[in-house]
């Protein structure tokens, strides 16, 4: 006999309700079932998971272990049904880094009161593609390169780019920074879901580069004053930090924010998502061209 979950729910039932009569009136079946349900779990298992007695009922060394186990499983089973039921009646939009920008807030106030039939629920995640390839959303927000051919895109808006410097560098009190002077400084790039590359520069002038896995290291190194960074503005926007200063940058063309989802079989809100984020950009003035 294989495991199943029943067979976790009745065990469970019974540690909780503390007796085999009242776990049966938990679960709507008749004491015997629960005892065939239990000694089934044991067969299965090759083991006792209960000391059973006139008087008590005790959880076996083994049993402890299982019972755990068994209500992560459960947990786990209740949040995939959830999740599978709830489907289109919400809608989950990844990011690596800085969501939509200067447009989130208004992006989740527009879409609750347009949309009031779809929750909206941002998520962000340490990916490339904002967690979309690894489903853990609907649609993703993301401003450096995919797989073109597995996700279906589109453009909705561009940022210029900006230098991140640690708030005492001389460069702080300054206007902007020309693209030509980074050369000079050393450049700290998270390779994984950063937009910024080494092909921003030709070969033989690009700066010294080093690299991270995630925006809080990133601007940690640059807080140091070792590093300075290159990042949309959305960045700036969304991680305001002490020690962090961003200013303009000149003669570097702005970077494009894709909205990617998968070709077969799109969340049916992504076209309104599409079409408000567009909005958005277009309205700021900062649409693709």
């Amino acid at each position: 006999m294989d495991l199943e979950l029943r067979h976790l729910r009745c065990l469970i039932a019974i540690v909780d309700a503390g007796s085999f009569t009242d776990a049966a009136l938990e679960l709507g079946v008749s004491q015997a079932a629960v005892s065939r349900t239990l000694a089934g779990m044991e067969n299965a298992l090759g083991t006792r998971v209960l000391h059973r007695t006139s008087r008590s009922i005790t959880l076996t060394a083994v049993g402890k272990q299982v019972l755990v186990r068994a209500r992560n499983l459960l947990s786990a089973v209740d949040d995939l049904v959830r999740e599978a039921a709830t489907g289109h009646t919400r809608l989950r939009v990844g990011h690596a880094w800085s969501a939509m920008g200067s447009h989130t807030t208004a992006f989740q106030r527009r879409w609750a009161q347009d949309r009031p039939d779809v929750a909206l629920e941002l998520i962000r995640t340490n990916t490339s593609t904002g967690g979309l390839a690894e489903g853990m959303c609907d649609l993703a927000v993301v401003r450096g390169s995919f797989d073109a051919h597995r996700f279906a895109s589109t453009i909705v808006g561009v940022e210029r780019r900006t230098v991140a410097v640690a708030a005492d560098d001389p460069w702080a009190r300054r206007r902007s920074i020309g693209l030509d002077e980074i050369r000079e400084r050393t450049v700290v790039i998270d390779r994984r879901t950063g937009s910024t590359t080494p092909d921003l520069w030709p070969i033989g002038t690009r700066p010294r580069l080093e690299y991270t896995r995630d925006i809080d290291d990133w601007l940690v190194a640059i807080a140091s004053g070792r590093t300075i960074g290159i990042t949309p503005q959305s960045t700036a926007t969304q991680y305001r930090r002490d020690g962090v200063a961003f200013r303009p940058l000149r003669g570097a063309a702005p970077v494009a924010v894709h909205v990617i989802w998968l070709k077969e079989d799109p969340h049916p809100a992504t076209a309104a998502a599409v079409g408000l984020l567009s909005e958005l950009y277009a309205a700021a003035g900062s649409c693709p061209r």
